[in-house]
């Protein structure tokens, strides 16, 4: 079933709408000269939804959504309408897209390592945008995982800059083929939620280069989106929304960007931001004052730096509507393609799934007569995270349960619609009885878990934005429902639904666990197309699992109530070494290494060769099914010393499908940046010369063939 998913989502990436346009930045430049004095400022600030103050009445003819710009008709201009965001258009705060796509959590998409699965769930989520009157995605989140208490690592990519720039670049390249704006986020650093609006963090140039500014950099180039959007939190001093560094040094000059650059909501925070390569104000009622409307203006015609940078500014935001097509050919409400939607996102999730465990009990048995299901709402849905990625498909929320005061759908704990219970009855025979049991009492989830063959219980951790956790353990006690149940019944099964990695004190007590992550509008069956066999498992772990907190770089979550005048981060503290590398550097054996999963059949690799051409590494080598089901793998090649200096970091790797018996040949080539340093004084990426060991991996901790070659020093250019 896999297998045809992967075929027919191939087929869709071939379907793409757009077409480059001819030469946007001359275009644009020719509206720039034609506007007014007051039309010069109407794009450099945006509207938060319908409302120009969040109290007031809606602004006329602006939609529902999360940012709104007006258009210039007289220039053929047409308004941005935004939305957010990854995982599907939004439903909070008022805004309604009519049955829009929930695809599974970003992490769940890392997970299947697959750019095709990548570009498939965005495109679809983007043409759910055009038929919702929309023509923006606050999209492409790719903040690498260096807090595993982050409450929003469930709209990142993991911690690998490589798999998170390439599969970020891929989905912002899926949204503009279907002519609509994406952006990146958020740029740089924000890597978590508590007190990320006054949060100084520091990290070194170099560190951060070869690290989180590596996945920005590498999706920019693969999805060349509209507008990054800037983040919160302070950047080695300045606000990032006010970093010249980043903004003007780093995106603009560096790498060349040719779009603009828009605020996070309420992170811009003085109209100087502007000439430190700020262009866009967003949602200007969560600033003290609109910066960059009368402020703004008032400079223009009279200061020379600010009028030039006006020009620029308006010339960026025209370019990047251009070159997407929202001028020719702008979105019109419709119907969207739910089945569409509803395939990319059973696809995802099926492959996203990863089997952390499996002491020879799945795939259950479609015979069994007895199964227990037991916890995590699984007779309503599946959960998703909070905040403002929130999507709600078709007639609403399966479930939607109230966290904290008046935070309404922004913080409420919202299940997808699709109970796994259904799922898992219908694939077993009519006389085949499979019981629910909510977890609330100990004593009768295990009366029902001796009554059956097999019991799974599902396990919830749900995480928003705007909120970390606390800690890594599962929450409501589910830690002791899990081990009371196995303890009942030694054939229990955990299925996690959570928003990043969790602790397992129970692993040992049970023969078999399920990461399903937020599996979206077609998760509950996904998880029973894995559960019983008609999906092989093929998800690889996009984040490290600690063992335990003591094992992370800050054990304490930086801020946790603490007094927010003196609280701070340094990410200095591992640099560029996030997640594995940290744990390699370390030395540390974590619970699950980046890059795990298991499957129904078995692999091995042979025939490693590598060789050294044009500044880089090229690796092959062959993979065999040798297992008795068909199954897909993802062999990883990691370069684990350059120069003689140790350190493990990810080069590539190949996504195979093959039936049992089968072999084919993967290749790798190196992008040379990741065999290289920053160097500061030089501000080129240095190659060092000397001999450069290779690994092909089942998983970061896991090298199954090793070889080395040379390489000259080098420099490259930024």
């Amino acid at each position: 079933m896999l297998k045809k998913m992967f075929l027919a989502l191939a087929a869709l990436a071939t379907a793409a709408r757009a077409q480059p346009v001819p030469d946007p930045d001359k275009q644009a430049a020719a509206l720039v000269k034609q506007m007014t004095p007051a039309e010069r400022n109407l794009l450099l600030h945006s509207y938060f939804s319908r409302q120009n103050n969040v109290r007031s009445a809606p602004l006329p003819g602006a939609p529902w959504a999360a940012g709104f710009t007006p258009a210039i008709p007289r220039l053929g201009i047409p308004m941005l309408a935004q939305t957010d965001a990854s995982l599907g258009v939004a439903w909070i705060s008022g805004r309604r897209a009519k049955d829009a796509t929930a695809l599974p959590s970003s992490l769940a998409l890392a997970a299947t390592w697959d750019v095709k699965i990548a570009y498939a769930g965005s495109a679809a989520i983007a043409l759910d945008a055009r038929a919702s009157g929309l023509n923006t995605l606050l999209a492409g989140g790719v903040d690498l995982t260096r807090e595993p208490r982050n409450g929003r690592n469930f709209e990142y990519l993991g911690e690998d800059p490589l798999l998170a720039g390439v599969l970020a670049g891929e989905t912002i390249r899926a949204i503009q083929d279907q002519h609509v704006l994406s952006t990146v986020k958020h740029y740089a650093l924000n890597a978590q939620e508590t007190l990320q609006n006054v949060l100084p963090v520091t990290i070194d140039e170099a560190a951060a280069r070869e690290s989180d500014l590596l996945a920005f950099e590498i999706a920019i180039e693969r999805g060349n989106p509209g507008s990054v959007m800037c983040a919160y939190n302070h950047f080695n001093g300045p606000f990032a929304c006010g970093s010249d560094f980043l903004l003007n040094k780093v995106l603009k000059q560096d790498w060349n960007y040719p779009g603009f650059v828009m605020s996070d909501w309420g992170a811009t925070h003085a109209t100087s931001d502007a000439i430190n390569g700020l262009d866009v104000e967003s949602g200007q009622e969560f600033d003290p004052q609109v910066y960059f409307a009368a402020p703004l203006a008032a400079l223009d015609g009279k200061d020379a730096a600010y009028t030039a940078r006006i020009s620029d500014m308006n010339q960026r935001i025209l370019r990047a509507m251009i070159a997407v097509h929202l001028l020719e050919d702008p979105p019109k409400i419709g119907v969207p393609d739910i089945a569409r939607g509803e395939a990319a996102a059973r696809a995802e999730a099926a492959a996203g799934t990863v089997l952390l465990k499996n002491n020879a009990i799945l795939p259950l048995l479609k015979t069994a007569k007895r199964i227990a299901v037991i916890g995590g709402y699984a007779n309503i849905g599946v959960m998703s995270g909070g905040g403002s990625s929130q999507v709600a498909p078709q007639s609403g929320p399966a479930l939607a349960v109230p966290t904290q005061g008046d935070g309404g759908e922004w913080m409420a704990q919202v299940l997808m619609p699709g109970a796994p219970v259904k799922a898992i009855q219908a694939r077993l025979a009519k006389d085949a009885r499979v019981s629910f049991d909510n977890g609330a009492y100990l004593s009768t989830a295990m009366a029902k878990a001796r009554d059956a063959e097999v019991a799974i219980v599902f396990a919830t951790q749900w995480t928003s934005e705007g909120m970390d956790v606390p800690d890594l353990g599962l929450p409501n006690h589910q830690d002791e429902l899990i081990a009371a149940v196995a303890a009942a019944n030694p054939r229990t099964i955990v299925v996690l639904e959570t928003g990043g990695p969790v602790l397992m004190p129970w692993l040992d007590k049970v023969p078999a666990v399920l990461e399903a992550w937020y599996p979206g509008i077609k998760g509950a069956e996904a998880i029973a197309d894995i559960l019983f066999g008609d999906v092989n498992p093929s998800g690889r772990l996009p984040i490290t699992f600690p063992a335990s907190l003591d094992q992370t770089p800050r054990p304490h979550l930086d801020g946790w109530l603490e007094d927010p005048a003196k609280a701070k981060v340094s990410y200095d503290i591992e640099g560029s070494d996030v997640g594995y590398r940290w744990y390699d550097r370390k030395g540390l054996t974590p619970l699950f290494p980046f890059g795990f999963g298991l499957s129904y059949a078995s692999f091995r690799y042979d025939d490693l060769q590598i060789r050294s051409e044009g500044n880089t590494i090229h690796a092959s080598f062959t993979v065999t099914n040798t297992g008795t089901r068909a199954g897909r793998d993802t062999p990883q090649v990691y370069v684990t010393a350059r120069g003689g200096r140790r350190g493990q970091r990810l080069i590539g790797w190949g996504n195979v499908d093959l039936a049992p018996g089968a072999t084919t040949r993967v290749t790798v080539d190196a992008d040379p940046r990741l065999l290289a340093d920053w160097s500061i004084p030089r501000h080129r990426w240095a190659v060092p010369a000397g001999r450069y060991d290779v690994t092909v991996n089942s998983s970061a901790a896991t090298p199954l063939l090793n070889g080395s070659t040379g390489l000259e020093a080098r420099l490259l250019a930024p």
